[in-house]
């Protein structure tokens, strides 16, 4: 039974502030001569991110309160088990209800802005503009009618990294208009204050840093100055949401927080192309895009998806695979032995390579990996079917780390890892953490 607020009881508002791949280290350092950063890294430690280390997985972790292995999302993508057909992971997968569901059915108001995996938009109660991957208007606002809000305001949903990755003013001039449309969108939900928790998510870290990172971190670097005049205006962004916070009748909570650490990148590692050079990944055709799984041949015996996720094609999973149960154990073994001893120019590439076992307990399901590989700071793993090198640059030069991310509790909280900051979101309401997932 839902236990509806008196409508006289003060609310206690709560704030979350997300810095998509804003490690601690970085944020002090820009500190030094950015003040609103500065404020929050002053005090801030680090959170871990869930594995494997990307938005979808982590943003979905802190919106249930719970790790992959009860919301389903493992990556940015999902295959059809029977077609082999990718698709991109979004809010429809999500395998439970959210914290936000909880909040609502408690009674209390949620706003939210750009936080990765709500899209299309679901229902709940409050508002909700979703964030990557986030491609319709119409479907990614709740409720409806804000959508046209959104247009006539020129609200973008995502920059445009495709043409960005090459072309950096470019790139730089998107991510300062999509931080525009969430200091936009700031200004229209917020002011009347009708809310509970306010969840608003800055991406443009995540975006500058995959394409931009050596420019971030060396002065030398022909576009390092045009960085910092973007960070001047990410940081006036995040006054004007520290300002507002600050302007509230108390009580009230601040959260800051990022879905995972950066690092600069040494190289890219395509597993996929790995497995085929152990003669593991045999594909039926060349395949027709990077993404293209449908050319798995059913002589493979393993596969990866995005980005170090490893999966033995078994019969009892997957229409063409032709592993047997018991060649499993033995199979997965020889590939997480062989893994570890994969170096590049003399340095160990992995960090670990779980099992489902010893992550995901108790999981099961096509979507759950046999193997998930953590790479070291620096290696950036993939999963490409249309590849023909193991290493290799590709335009980025920057990559996500599990460890490093920034967290900032004005209660003082320490969670150790993701999903343990969605925990304290549904603690600061008195919301237990159960029954949430399976």
């Amino acid at each position: 039974m839902s236990i509806l607020l008196s409508s006289h009881a003060p609310r206690n508002r709560l704030v979350v502030l997300g810095l998509d791949g804003l490690p601690l280290d970085l944020a002090r350092s820009l500190g030094t001569h950015l003040p609103n950063i500065a404020r929050i890294a002053r005090e801030a430690t680090r959170v871990r991110a869930e594995l494997p280390e990307l938005s979808p997985v982590n943003w979905t972790s802190l919106a249930t309160a719970r790790g992959p292995e009860s919301h389903s999302i493992y990556g940015f993508a999902s295959m059809n088990p029977q077609t082999y057909e990718v698709s991109v992971a979004d809010a429809t997968q999500v395998a439970c209800p959210t914290i936000f569901d909880r909040l609502g059915q408690a009674g209390y108001v949620s706003r939210i802005i750009n936080l990765p995996n709500t899209y299309p938009a679901q229902p709940l109660r409050g508002m909700l503009i979703s964030g990557f991957v986030a491609q319709d208007m119409d479907k990614a606002a709740y409720p409806p009618f804000l959508a046209e809000k959104l247009r006539e305001m020129h609200y973008e949903l995502e920059a445009d990294t495709n043409r960005g990755a090459s072309d950096p003013a470019y790139l730089l001039k998107g991510l300062r208009r999509t931080l525009a449309s969430r200091m936009n969108a700031l200004d229209l939900l917020w002011p009347d204050l009708s809310w509970d928790v306010f969840v608003l998510v800055l991406t443009e870290t995540d975006r500058l840093f995959h394409f931009l990172m050596d420019a971030v971190l060396h002065p030398d670097h022909p576009h390092h100055i045009d960085c910092l005049a973007f960070f001047v205006e990410w940081d006036a962004a995040i006054g004007r949401i520290l300002e507002r916070y600050d302007a509230l009748d108390a009580p009230k909570r601040l959260m800051v927080v990022a879905d995972h650490g950066f690092t600069e990148l040494k190289t890219e590692v395509c597993l996929n192309t790995w497995l085929k050079h152990q003669g593991l990944l045999m594909l039926n055709r060349e395949p027709e895009n990077e993404w293209d799984a449908s050319c798995i041949g059913p002589e493979t015996r393993a596969f990866a998806l995005d980005p170090g996720r490893i999966y033995m094609h078994t019969s009892s999973r997957f229409a063409r695979g032709q592993v047997q149960p018991e060649q499993t154990a033995a199979l997965t073994h020889r590939i997480r032995d062989d893994l570890m001893a994969l170096t590049w120019n003399g340095e160990q590439v992995m960090e670990q390579v779980h099992t489902a076992a010893e992550l995901y307990p108790e999981a099961e399901g096509p979507a759950v990996p046999d193997l998930v590989c953590q790479a070291r700071p620096g290696f950036d793993l993939k999963a490409k079917f249309d590849r023909t090198e193991v290493f290799g640059h590709f335009g980025r030069t920057g990559t996500h780390t599990v460890n490093g991310a920034i967290w900032f509790d004005s209660h003082g909280s320490r969670p150790e890892r993701m999903r343990d900051t969605g925990a304290e979101i549904l603690k600061h309401f008195d919301i237990a953490d159960n029954s949430i997932c399976p």
